[in-house]
Parts: C-alpha cells; sequence; structure tokens
C-alpha cells in the first residue's frame, strides 16, 4: 500500500503537467473546432530556445524561462497565422494537415539546428527529495506540479471570471452567434494561441527539467500525451482535460512500478483504446455543439 501511495501522489504531480498539455489542445479545439498537431513542436521549439540562452549566452533560468515562453508564443502566432486563419476551408481536415505539415517543418529546423543533438536543461533541485510522512517527495516533481496548479488557477479564473473567458466560451459554443453579437472570432482565436503557447511553454521548460534535458523527440511526446489527455478528459472539456491528465500520470506511474518503464507508453495507447471502445466522449465529455 506504501508503494501505491507512493506512486499515485508522484503520478498526480506529473499528471498535473499532463493536464496543461491537454489544455492546450482542449481550448484551441473548443474555440476553433480545430486540432492544432503543431502544438508540441511550438511548445518544443520555446525550450530548445530558452536551453540555447541558458547554455550559451547567460545562465539564468529564470531569463531561459522567460525565452521559452516568448518563442512559444512567437511560434504559435505563426501557426495561427499560417495554418488557421490563411486555411479558410470548412473542411476541419485542410487546417489539420497544414498544422501537421508545419509540425515536420518545425522539427527539421530543430534537427538541422542542433544536429539531432540534444540539450541539457538545468534543474535547480537535482534529484533532491523531502519527506511527508513514510513517502519521499520529489523537488523537481513538486515544483511541476506547483507551476501547473498555478496555471491551471489561473486558467480557470481567466476563462470564468473575465470578460475574455465570456467571449471564449460564447465563441465556444457558437462561433456564428458570437459574431452577432459584435465578437471578433479571429481576435479570440488569435489570444487563444497566445494564452495556450504561453502556458505550455512555461510547463514544457518545467518537464525538460525535470527530464534535464530537450530532445528532437519532445514535440512527438507532447503532442501525444496532450491528445490523449483530451480525449480521455472529453474534447472541449476543460475540467476533463485536468482529470484526464491526472488519470493519465497516476495510471503512467503505477505502470512503471508494477510492470515497468519500457510499458509506460504501452500502457497509455492501451488505456486511450480503451475509453475510445467504451466511452469515446471521454470522462467528461457532451455531445455535438452547433457551430
Amino acid at each position: 500500500m506504501l508503494d501505491f501511495a507512493q506512486n499515485t501522489l508522484d503520478g498526480i504531480m506529473v499528471g498535473a503537467s499532463y493536464a496543461l498539455l491537454g489544455l492546450g489542445f482542449t481550448l484551441t479545439f473548443g474555440v476553433m473546432r480545430r486540432l492544432n498537431l503543431s502544438y508540441g513542436p511550438t511548445i518544443m521549439m520555446g525550450v530548445y530556445a530558452g536551453a540555447y540562452v541558458s547554455l550559451n549566452v547567460y545562465g539564468s533560468l529564470l531569463l531561459a524561462l522567460a525565452i521559452a515562453v516568448a518563442v512559444s508564443v512567437i511560434v504559435g502566432l505563426v501557426i495561427e497565422g499560417v495554418c488557421f486563419r490563411a486555411v479558410q476551408s470548412d473542411n476541419p481536415l485542410a487546417s489539420m494537415v497544414s498544422a501537421f505539415a508545419m509540425w515536420m517543418v518545425l522539427e527539421e529546423i530543430i534537427i538541422l539546428l542542433t544536429w539531432g543533438r540534444l540539450f541539457p536543461v538545468q534543474n535547480p533541485s537535482g534529484l533532491s527529495t523531502f519527506d511527508i510522512g513514510p513517502i519521499s517527495v520529489r523537488g523537481d516533481y513538486f515544483a511541476l506540479f506547483v507551476a501547473a496548479v498555478v496555471l491551471m488557477v489561473g486558467i480557470y479564473w481567466l476563462l470564468f471570471h473575465t470578460a475574455f473567458g465570456r467571449k471564449v466560451r460564447a465563441v465556444g459554443e457558437n462561433r456564428k452567434s458570437a459574431q452577432l453579437v459584435g465578437i471578433d472570432v479571429n481576435r479570440v482565436s488569435r489570444e487563444i494561441f497566445v494564452l495556450t503557447s504561453a502556458f505550455g511553454g512555461f510547463v514544457a521548460f518545467f518537464i525538460a527539467a525535470s527530464l534535464h534535458q530537450i530532445t528532437p523527440g519532445f514535440g512527438l511526446w507532447a503532442t501525444v500525451k496532450g491528445l490523449i489527455v483530451m480525449i480521455l478528459g472529453g474534447i472541449g472539456s476543460v475540467p476533463g482535460a485536468v482529470l484526464g491528465g491526472l488519470l493519465l500520470g497516476i495510471i503512467e506511474l503505477q505502470a512503471v512500478w508494477y510492470i515497468g518503464a519500457s510499458y509506460r507508453d504501452l500502457i497509455a495507447f492501451a488505456l486511450l483504446f480503451l475509453f475510445l471502445v467504451v466511452r469515446p466522449r471521454g470522462l467528461l465529455g457532451q455531445g455535438e455543439r452547433s457551430s
């Protein structure tokens, strides 16, 4: 039972970061009814930029984090303009394919600029731990969890207690009706890309720090985790993304302990398949809404 409790606590901490990755996809899909498949590579670009500055310019983690967020936002705005605003087709596959193509472009840019090498990302807590009774807590996991919780609380407040949040929810509910009442749908879409890219770059830097490195495969990893979380929680559901992230984190960490680390991703895909068969709408997914 002690091992189970330890793994559950670790899973909750890791799952909080998964939840933020899922929120990036959920918010974009909820507002635009489009999947941004280049989200993972977007935030990977930010982390690489931050790591490069930390390694070669000035070794400040705060500066590296700021650079990671800023570059993620810039790349996110480029994606929004090139893959979504410029693609006027009503067929959602058009923007999805263009975003996938941009994913390949961003990944190739990183590989060419870095020769496919990993960049070390400093972890200020190292592998230090502290104890809560009989349970041990990794310092980097705790920092990641605190950062994720603060961001999730901030996002919740922004979406449900501000004028911007009311516009976002109105556009997500019905784009045509939102336009009729004077909401600039294109502006809301750009602001959502800024928001998701900013907190995505932030949490991605913390994840890379917990891994002590960033590699060209991070974009694929973040995209897969985010999509799994969104589907587990329910497409378009913000609370569902949070629950989906926590569920995925807990199950993965339990699998690592009881089965082995090599089965971690297999368990995640098996969980996704189970949900698609048994509950395709996810934990808190709703029926299809009109656009």
